[in-house]
């Protein structure tokens, strides 16, 4: 491919997904995480989900794991966590969205796990410190092929579940987010304006745990496809 003279170097790839059924693949712009967003999982950090608005994070763009690819352990850490999550990706934007046409954003779920290198985290959280290195590091933002919201229609409730090796770690129900998916997608519009190809991790249930080399997780979400992701 010849090169780009309007660049000092060549261009990055864009981030994308797989599309299940499709040969097509969605353009990612952003990810968004929401935090403590099931009440069993603040209360296992120490927090009271009864008294805090949702809060965001962001994970870069080529943070993207896709597909059934491995996770090699990341470096700097000896506590990498597992967080099974929904993923909803994006097919418009917009700010201050009304919570009631926040789900006509969407175009799509996937099944997501948002890898944490957890020591540095807590570090970070000690010292009063930005959590970046603890959740945007290479490959961290893992994530399955999307379906379309059109063929799936919305998904406020489903099982969601992680297994490692076969072993139940995570379950709970969509139902039980703190903010539902509308009401994060409205709330985040508030702070900054959303657009097709943000992908917003909706946050995960309680039973958060170690992930060692060699070990295969799954991300189970009903209705959709499958997470496997063996470190490595």
């Amino acid at each position: 491919m010849p090169a780009d003279d309007r660049f000092v170097i060549p261009p990055p790839a864009i981030p994308s997904l797989p599309v299940h059924g499709e040969d097509r693949r969605f353009p990612v712009r952003r990810i968004y995480c929401v935090g403590r967003n099931y009440a069993d999982h603040a209360r296992e950090m120490g927090h009271d989900p009864d008294r805090e608005p949702p809060f965001f994070f962001s994970k870069p763009a080529d943070t993207l794991l896709t597909g059934d690819a491995v996770l090699p352990y990341p470096p700097r850490t000896d506590d990498l966590h597992f967080e099974a999550e929904l993923v909803v990706a994006l097919g418009a934007g917009g700010s201050d969205v009304a919570p009631d046409r926040a789900g006509d954003l969407i175009w799509g779920y996937a099944a997501g796990n948002d890898w944490t290198r957890r020591d540095l985290q807590a570090e970070a959280k000690r010292a009063g410190r930005p959590w970046d290195l603890a959740k945007g590091f290479d490959l961290s933002a893992a994530c399955g092929p999307l379906h379309p919201v059109a063929r799936t229609g919305r998904l406020d409730r489903g099982r969601i579940a992680l297994t490692v090796d076969g072993d139940l770690r995570q379950e709970s129900d969509l139902s039980q987010m703190i903010w539902p998916v509308a009401e994060v997608i409205a709330h985040l519009s508030g702070f900054v304006k959303l657009s097709a190809g943000d992908l917003i991790f909706t946050g995960t249930p309680a039973g958060v745990g170690a992930a060692m080399r060699g070990q295969t997780v799954t991300v189970m979400i009903e209705g959709l496809t499958p997470l496997v992701t063996r470190v490595v």
